[in-house]
């Protein structure tokens, strides 16, 4: 894998917003919000816009990422938030420009279309962490910050993930397993499926979080996975955060709860597996690196990150 260069503060990062739209109000503060934490900002040219639900036009968010990429002053990339309208601009991106112009990229959720994407067309390390609007302007956590910066502040690998105090992580199956890391939000992964972005488990250790999902509906999307032998395939899963994920509907009156979920069909696949570590739609946050050689000891609970994301 390609590992972008490690960032320094007063480096430039470019903010764009590759799926959905956020106010004028909060793409400013994005803006100040960076330049607060020590860095110089270039701000995609069409943040402002809006087509609907979308950030502009898919030409438009394509544009803004892949002329990131291809500029010389910035140094790394943040999403500004995630939503939807990732997975649309797929085919619009510059897989040589980016592989041959490596940047640190971050960002989460919908993000997951352009993770997998660019992990495996272009080998390179991307970043599942906080995004400017959602997750920095308001209530940025000196833990979410500082694992932010163990990431793309420094070129040593971070070893042993730890979790926000008082956070347990739970172990659904036994084992230790090594692979990359890939992977993140369940709803984007279940949806390359069957296209030219599938995602590629196979010896990779899988990280699955999402948000707001009745527990029905996750059965749904990793049962997808699983007739599809992604989770067979995986040497090792990671079952991040699931905020908000409980039954709500009144359509069932006895709902599987999230973890019968998880007994049904993760537990039988008999892979090494740990949950609740905090990555995902949460606060505080846990950056990970995807793309980058990591070991997951489910007998003790413990994720170990080999090898820095950033050279």
């Amino acid at each position: 894998m390609i590992r972008p260069k490690v960032l320094k503060l007063g480096d430039t990062i470019g903010i764009i917003s590759p799926s959905s739209p956020t106010s004028k109000e909060n793409v400013n503060k994005a803006e100040a919000k960076l330049k607060e934490m020590g860095f110089e900002v270039k701000m995609g040219k069409n943040l402002y816009k809006t087509y609907g639900y979308l950030a502009g036009s898919d030409k438009e968010r394509a544009e803004d990422l892949n002329n990131m990429f291809m500029d010389e002053e910035v140094d790394g990339i943040i999403c500004i938030r995630g939503g939807y309208g990732a997975p649309r601009i797929l085919e619009l991106l510059d897989y040589e420009g980016i592989k041959n112009n490596p940047k640190v990229f971050v960002g989460y959720s919908d993000i997951t279309a352009l993770h997998i994407a660019i992990n495996q067309i272009c080998n390179l390390v991307t970043f599942h962490g906080p995004m400017v609007s959602s997750n920095m302007i308001d209530d940025f956590s000196e833990f979410s910050k500082d694992s932010l910066y163990r990431n793309i502040l420094n070129n040593e690998a971070i070893g042993l993930v730890e979790n926000p105090k008082g956070e347990e992580i739970e172990i659904i199956n036994r084992g230790i397993s090594e692979g990359e890391i890939v992977g993140g939000n369940l709803s984007l992964i279940a949806d390359t499926l069957g296209t030219p972005y599938e995602i590629d488990t196979k010896d990779k250790i899988l990280l699955i979080e999402e948000v707001g999902e009745e527990p029905y509906n996750i059965d749904r999307m990793l049962t997808q996975l699983r007739l599809a032998g992604k989770l067979e395939e995986a040497s090792g899963i990671i079952l991040a955060d699931w905020n908000d994920c409980e039954a709500e509907s009144d359509e069932y009156d006895d709902s599987l709860t999230l973890m019968e979920v998880f007994k049904d069909i993760i537990k039988p696949i008999g892979k090494p597996t740990i949950y609740n570590l905090k990555s995902g739609h949460c606060k505080p946050m846990i950056t990970i690196p995807l793309g980058v050689k990591a070991k997951l000891n489910a007998n003790k609970g413990e994720l170990y990150i080999l090898e820095s994301g950033v050279k």
